[in-house]
C-alpha cells in the first residue's frame, strides 16, 4: 500500500483545474454498451475506479482507443458475453461498485446481465434493491446465487415499459433503470428518480444517441423506448466533489487559490453551504476564486441564533460526498456546527483521527458530529493515519496540509480511486507532499 508524507503548515497559491467527474464517468462508460456504433468521450478522469471500469469493458470485448488526455473512443460491436460467466469477471466486477451499471445496458441490448456483489467504499449499507426492482418492473427475471454472491437478470423476450415509483432516489439505480428502459418496448415512467447532474448528463448523452427521455433534471422521467441507439460524442462535467475539496483545502490552509472552469450552473448548493462556514467564495466568470483567509472564517448561525446544522440530502440537496470535507474545515472555524450525515451510517468514523490531531469533535452517534472550531488559535498536530474511504482520505489530507509537523497517510489507494494525480497537482501549487 502507498503512503503520503505531508509536511503541513505551508500556504498554497495558484490555479487548479478540476478533473472530470468520477461519478458521471462511471455512468457514461457503462452507456457505451448500448450501441454497436462508436462513442467518443472527453474529460475522463485518470483515476483508479474509472481505470478499473475501462479495464472491465475491455475484457468484455469493447474496442477502446485513447485519443489524447482524457479522450477515448469506445465501440461495443463484438462483445464477448462469455466473459460474464468467467472467474475473471467475478474478480473485476467485485472490486468496483460502479460495475453494477453494466447490468442495465446488457439487459436492454442482449436480454441478460450479471454482476458479482460490487465493492467500493465501506461507508455503510448500500442496497441494490432499487436496481433490480426496476429491472423486474420492466419484465426481467431476477436470480441471486447466495453462495457466490452473484446477481443476474434475464429478459429473453425483451423488456416492456412500465410505471415505477422508486423507494429511494438512488443515483446509480436510476441510471441503471434508465439505460435499460431506453431500449424497452413502450413507455417507462420513473417517479422519485434521482436528478443529480451526473444523471442529467447521462440522459442528455442518451438523447443524443437517439433515446427519447423527457423530464431531465426533475424527479419524474418519461422514457419512450426505441429500437436501437447510435454513436455520439460527449464531454464529462468537472468533478463537483473535487471542486468542493479544493475550496475546503484553500480555506483550511489560508491559501489563495483559483479553481478554473467549474461549471457554476451545475454546482447546486455547494458554494452556499461552504459560505455557511464563513468561507469567501467569489465567482469570476466560470472560475471560483478563494482569497487567503488570513483572519480565519466564522460559522454562521440560523436566524434565531441557534447552532448551524449542515446535513446532506438527495439532489438538489447538499451532496453527502462533501460532508467529510466540511467537517474537517469546521475544525478551524470560529464557532460551532453540527454535521448531520443522514444518508450513510459509517462516514463519520474517521473523526477519531482528527481528534488525535487535536480537533474538538463530539461524535454524537454514527450520523452526527458536533465540531467546535479552534479559530486557528491552536494548530492541528501531525500524526500517522490510514485512509478508510475516498472522501475521508481527502479530508485527512486537508487536515495534514494544515497541521504542524509531518503526517503520514497510509492506504492512499483509496484517495487515488477518486482524485487524479493529486500529489503532483498539489505540488504544483506549493504543497510539500511525497508519495512512497
Amino acid at each position: 500500500m502507498g503512503t503520503f508524507q505531508i509536511e503541513g503548515g505551508h500556504r498554497l497559491k495558484g490555479n487548479i483545474q478540476p478533473q472530470g467527474a468520477k461519478n458521471e464517468a462511471l455512468q457514461i462508460l457503462c452507456a457505451v454498451l448500448l450501441t454497436s456504433e462508436e462513442v467518443i468521450i472527453h474529460n475522463i478522469p485518470d483515476i483508479l475506479d474509472v481505470n478499473k471500469l475501462i479495464g472491465l469493458l475491455k475484457n468484455l470485448g469493447v474496442k477502446i482507443n485513447k485519443k489524447g488526455k482524457g479522450s477515448y473512443t469506445f465501440k461495443s460491436d463484438e462483445l464477448n458475453l462469455d466473459y460474464l460467466s468467467s472467474d475473471q469477471f467475478k474478480k473485476d466486477g467485485s472490486g468496483l461498485r460502479g460495475s453494477i451499471m453494466i447490468v442495465g445496458p446488457l439487459l436492454a441490448r442482449f436480454g441478460k446481465g450479471f454482476i458479482p456483489k460490487p465493492g467500493g467504499d465501506k461507508i455503510g449499507r448500500r442496497r441494490l434493491d432499487t436496481h433490480f426492482e426496476g429491472f423486474i418492473k420492466l419484465g426481467a427475471e431476477f436470480r441471486y446465487n447466495k453462495e457466490e454472491r452473484f446477481y443476474g437478470v434475464e429478459a429473453p423476450n425483451g423488456l416492456k415499459g412500465s410505471f415505477m415509483l422508486l423507494e429511494e432516489a438512488s443515483v446509480t439505480g436510476t441510471a441503471n433503470i434508465v439505460m435499460a428502459a431506453v431500449l424497452a418496448e413502450g413507455k417507462t415512467t420513473i417517479y422519485n428518480a434521482a436528478c443529480e447532474p451526473y444523471l442529467q448528463q447521462l440522459c442528455k448523452m442518451l438523447n443524443s444517441m437517439g433515446a427519447k427521455i423527457k423530464g431531465v433534471g426533475s424527479n419524474l422521467l418519461e422514457i419512450e423506448g426505441v429500437k436501437n441507439l447510435k454513436g455520439c460524442e460527449h464531454t464529462i462535467l468537472p468533478d463537483m466533489i473535487e471542486i468542493g475539496s479544493w475550496i475546503g483545502m484553500a480555506a483550511m490552509t489560508k491559501s489563495e487559490i483559483t479553481i478554473k472552469n467549474v461549471r457554476w450552473d451545475m454546482l447546486g448548493l455547494i458554494p452556499t453551504t461552504f459560505r455557511k462556514l464563513g468561507i469567501t467564495i467569489e465567482q469570476r466568470g466560470d472560475d471560483i476564486y478563494i482569497p487567503a483567509h488570513t483572519d480565519g472564517y466564522e460559522v454562521q448561525s440560523f436566524i434565531d441564533g441557534s447552532i448551524m446544522n449542515i446535513s446532506d440530502a438527495p439532489w438538489p440537496g447538499f451532496t453527502p460526498d462533501l460532508l467529510s470535507i466540511l467537517l474537517v474545515v469546521a475544525t478551524q472555524a470560529r464557532g460551532s456546527v453540527l454535521i448531520h450525515q443522514k444518508m450513510f451510517e459509517s462516514r463519520l468514523f474517521f473523526v477519531d483521527k482528527l481528534i488525535d490531531m487535536g480537533a474538538k469533535i463530539i461524535l454524537c452517534d454514527p450520523h452526527r458530529a458536533t465540531v467546535i472550531g479552534h479559530d486557528f488559535k491552536s494548530q492541528l498536530k501531525a500524526t500517522t493515519m490510514s485512509s478508510p474511504d475516498i472522501r475521508a482520505g481527502i479530508s485527512l489530507l486537508i487536515a495534514a496540509l494544515s497541521a504542524k509537523g509531518v503526517s503520514h497517510i497510509h492506504n492512499i489507494e483509496q484517495i487515488d480511486r477518486g482524485y487524479e494525480h493529486i500529489d503532483e497537482r498539489l505540488k504544483a501549487i506549493g504543497a510539500k507532499i511525497t508519495r512512497t
